[in-house]
């Protein structure tokens, strides 16, 4: 799928211009994609199978501390939201929606999916909710009104010298090491979480794309040479 735009290279990144969707139709679509992904984390959930690291780390937080699943995403994504602070981060509503709303979801859905035994129906949930957050990945990014507040934190250190790659990476071996002591389900799950969604997420932003996309800047040498970074990353909603 093509929309109208034009490319724009400069030195902090590659901005893809495009004829913006109205404000209304932008967040219909932030919010039905917030909506898919609570979800397809729920179905992850229900699988038993492995969750992807963050939600490894709040399943971790519940089993320990008590509460649902849904309020620890919504409580740390509020604190991971603290951080942007001294890192001149700026939300925007779709940054806050995020925080509020994709643990609401995650907890509704969560009481109309079944707990299953047969291993068949729970490969069936894995894979459906990992192929469920690359389409909302791309709905919630598509919008183009702010970054969830993890991927906001990872950019915001990276945008003081680091790779983004190797902070992502870095964060989420930390919170996946953490929410695993605490009882996080770790399995099959989260290694086909981490090998696939990516490449989903790499083909459902363009489609669904309605706003300015920010690429990864390129490593400081290379603006110097005059040669692009790296492709961007991608994350789900979640971030």
């Amino acid at each position: 799928m093509r929309f109208p735009g034009r490319r724009h290279d400069t030195d902090e990144g590659i901005v893809v211009v495009r004829r913006p969707w109205p404000f209304w139709a932008r967040f219909v679509q932030l919010q039905v994609g917030l909506f898919l992904y609570g979800l397809s984390a729920a179905m992850l959930v229900r699988g038993r199978l492995g969750l992807d690291p963050w939600d490894v780390f709040h399943q971790g937080l519940a089993r320990t501390f008590g509460l649902s699943i849904g309020a620890w995403v919504i409580i740390v994504g509020g604190l991971v939201l603290l951080l942007w602070i001294p890192l001149r981060q700026r939300p925007g509503i779709g940054t806050i929606s995020n925080v509020l709303l994709i643990g609401v979801w995650l907890d509704l859905t969560l009481h109309f999916i079944p707990y299953v035994h047969a291993i068949g129906v729970r490969w069936a949930l894995m894979l459906g909710g990992i192929a469920l957050c690359g389409l909302a990945t791309g709905l919630y990014i598509g919008a183009a009104m702010g970054p969830g507040p993890r991927d906001g934190l990872m950019v915001g250190i990276a945008n003081r010298g680091h790779s983004i790659r190797v902070v992502r990476t870095g964060i989420e071996i930390l919170v996946l090491a953490i929410g695993w002591l605490l009882g996080g389900t770790v399995g099959v799950g989260t290694v086909l979480y981490a090998l696939t969604i990516g490449p989903i997420a790499h083909v459902t932003i363009p489609a669904f794309s309605r706003g300015p996309v920010l690429r990864e800047p390129p490593p400081a040498r290379d603006r110097r040479r005059g040669r692009r970074g790296a492709p961007e990353e991608v994350a789900c909603a979640s971030d």
